[in-house]
């Protein structure tokens, strides 16, 4: 199993450690669509008892990562096409709507700050990077949202399919037209146009899902 060793025997918020560690390996793609989780190896890999990782284990079900099967235990979940596109779907709904009530809420900062998290993916040359400076870069524009809500959905919708937005960056060249688009985004932000900034914003991940939903059927 592709997890760090760590010592969390005398921490208070076990389950929130292995939570985050669990969580960060599925949606990197450091534990496989179908890979078991065993809760005596995660335990001795944390040095703490099987209880923190069952809530952990909970949790991530609950959230859609995690899936427990009967008899076998508890697996990284799988995504069908059908799926996939469903989350898309989703996302195409939520964040339109985040980003264009979190226009007339951007400060200058946050503006800044936005702008180096586009550069900063344009500029990255590692391809394992891509999946969360992209992930920065939609979350810094959406910080200024007070739908908090929404945000909750569309965070826990992106972790769903991080592993596959990762591959269709990778897999479709798709860096270039992400580029473009995210600068286009952040224009119409600076710009001061909510609804422009929404349409893009939609634009851009029905974009994806297409380009995504191909590669999947290439498979």
């Amino acid at each position: 199993m592709k997890l760090t060793s760590m010592d969390i025997s005398a921490t208070a918020s076990a389950s929130s450690i292995v939570f985050e560690a669990l969580r960060k390996a599925i949606i990197q793609g450091q534990l496989k669509e179908g890979e078991p989780l065993r809760q005596d190896e995660i335990a001795r890999l944390f040095n703490t008892s099987r209880i923190p990782v069952r809530e952990a284990i909970s949790r991530l079900e609950e959230q859609g990562l995690v899936k427990t099967r009967r008899y076998k235990g508890a697996f990284v979940a799988e995504l069908s096409p059908r799926e996939t596109e469903e989350i898309f779907n989703l996302r195409a709904l939520l964040e339109p709507e985040i980003i264009r009530n979190a226009v007339p809420r951007m400060t200058p900062a946050q503006l800044v700050e936005a702008r180096e998290k586009c550069a900063a993916f344009s500029s990255s040359q590692d391809p394992m990077a891509w999946g969360d400076l992209n992930r920065d870069f939609h979350e810094t524009l959406y910080s200024a949202s007070d739908l908090t809500f929404f945000k909750e959905i569309a965070h826990n919708a992106i972790d769903r399919v991080e592993r596959q937005i990762r591959a269709q960056l990778v897999m479709s060249n798709g860096m270039d037209r992400a580029d473009r688009e995210h600068n286009a985004i952040i224009d119409a932000c600076e710009a001061g146009d909510a609804d422009h900034a929404a349409d893009l914003t939609r634009c851009h991940i029905e974009g994806a899902k297409a380009s995504l939903l191909k590669h999947l059927s290439a498979v």
